[in-house]
């Protein structure tokens, strides 16, 4: 199966900034719907951010202006720039390639990297 490799992660004290990247070695990558999850520990996978092949960006509303979701089709590379960290963004973070929007929300599909982690420090 073709990979996702997310990077970027690592320990950040709060109010630090990250910016995470996530390659797509598959085709078509202009053409796709993507998005980027976090699962803390003992907590279910949640959407972050989403950005349509079009460019249209939507965030969770824990987010709050702090983090921007932007892609580089020619690079196959969707990134998320977090700012203002909070300890409560400690995850595991994920992106997903190739979903679909469904009444506006992103819906992903099966197809997930080791994604990478985030851990910030109070």
């Amino acid at each position: 199966q073709v990979q996702l490799v997310e990077s970027g992660g690592g320990l950040v004290q709060a109010g630090g900034s990250l910016r995470l990247s996530c390659g797509d070695h598959g085709n078509g990558f202009s053409r796709k719907h993507m998005g980027w999850y976090r699962q803390a520990s003992g907590k279910q996978r949640e959407l972050v951010a989403s950005i349509s092949s079009f460019g249209t960006s939507k965030y969770g509303d824990f987010v709050k202006g702090r983090f921007t979701i932007s892609r580089d089709n020619t690079k196959n590379t969707v990134y998320l720039q977090m700012d203002s960290l909070k300890p409560e963004d400690t995850a595991v973070y994920y992106c997903n390639v190739g979903g679909t929007f469904v009444s506006g929300r992103y819906i992903p599909v099966p197809r997930w990297g080791r994604g990478t982690q985030v851990t910030v420090s109070s």
